[in-house]
């Protein structure tokens, strides 16, 4: 089985990235960009803003598709993940729903954090980082 998954790259006025940590499976305990599951009805964009709303209390104004990855899930599931740039808009920064942690991370210490497997590799093949 197949699940549509968004999640949103956004970077702020200094360049760092928004990333949050991970509080459920797949990829508890692991750093990665805000996103979910798309629910039915709703179109990417609106899932996008949705997420990143309730992983970090920030509304975000939804832009470009930067790219696409499949991972695999539990019980044969496939996540089809459609990772958006967007760009804060508002809000308080504040981890909620399925993330512990949300923050902002230079570039330069992404390396020292446990990553989720392909994040890095896939933004530096989409070009959104350095």
């Amino acid at each position: 089985m197949r699940v549509l998954c968004v999640g949103g790259i956004v970077r702020d006025d200094q360049g760092r990235l928004l990333l949050v940590r991970r509080g459920h499976p797949p990829g508890e305990g692991l750093w990665s960009v805000p996103g979910g599951r798309v629910e039915p009805g709703e179109s990417d964009a609106e899932a996008v803003a949705r997420e990143l709303l309730e992983e970090t209390g920030l509304v975000v104004s939804v832009g470009d598709l930067a790219g696409v990855v499949e991972r695999p899930g539990p019980d044969g599931v496939t996540f089809v993940i459609h990772d958006y740039t967007a760009t804060a808009v508002g809000g308080t920064l504040q981890a909620g729903d399925d993330a512990t942690e949300v923050r902002w991370v230079p570039v330069r210490d992404l390396d020292a954090l446990p990553l989720t497997p392909g994040l890095l590799e896939a933004l530096k093949a989409w070009n959104v980082l350095p």
